[in-house]
């Protein structure tokens, strides 16, 4: 459980945004080792449909939505699955930290560091729509003092950002990028 899931995947945009050659199924692999050891560790259960789930997250490093992960179910074991019960497997796994929800795109990404409890900071590459978890320290002390100005509690501190990560902002045709 030492080694970070993003680990095996980070490259480029400050080591946040995987290669796109890296293996995957090692990185997907990585990630479900992980946490089955985390909730053994903690007690509890990780039953084949919480596994499934899982696996259908982290099969990318986009974003996905609760009805596609319950499409990928049916198309897979060939029988209807009900949307309360992707949605009570996906609030297990956010409790766990083993997943966390983009709430711009109402979809849900794989943790690369469910070992520690961390601030959620994503970029969002609105082109081929891979979301990259970051954790900047200097982002939530941002966040802490404009909310204490404020008189703000906040109970879900996230930050999404969209744009482009470095492979879709490359120019494509030898001119120079453009933001």
């Amino acid at each position: 459980m030492g080694s970070r899931a993003a680990d095996q995947h980070a490259a480029g945009a400050g080591g946040r945004f995987p290669d796109p050659h890296h293996d995957h199924s090692a990185c997907s692999a990585g990630a479900l080792e992980v946490a089955e050891a985390i909730c053994a560790a903690r007690g509890e259960k990780m039953t084949a449909l919480r596994r499934h789930v899982l696996a259908i997250v982290w099969r990318g490093h986009r974003p996905v939505g609760a009805y596609d992960i319950l499409a990928a179910m049916q198309a897979e074991n060939g029988r209807k699955v009900a949307p309360p019960t992707v949605y009570r497997t996906l609030d297990f796994l956010r409790q766990q930290g083993l997943v966390h929800r983009v709430e711009s795109l109402n979809a849900y990404v794989g943790c690369p560091d469910p070992v520690r409890p961390h601030r959620v900071q994503f970029m969002i590459c609105s082109d081929c729509g891979v979301a990259a978890e970051i954790d900047d320290a200097r982002v939530g002390q941002a966040l802490d003092s404009a909310a204490a100005a404020a008189g703000f509690v906040p109970r879900q501190p996230m930050v999404e950002v969209s744009g482009l990560c470095a492979r879709c902002a490359a120019p494509r045709d030898g001119s120079p990028a453009q933001g």
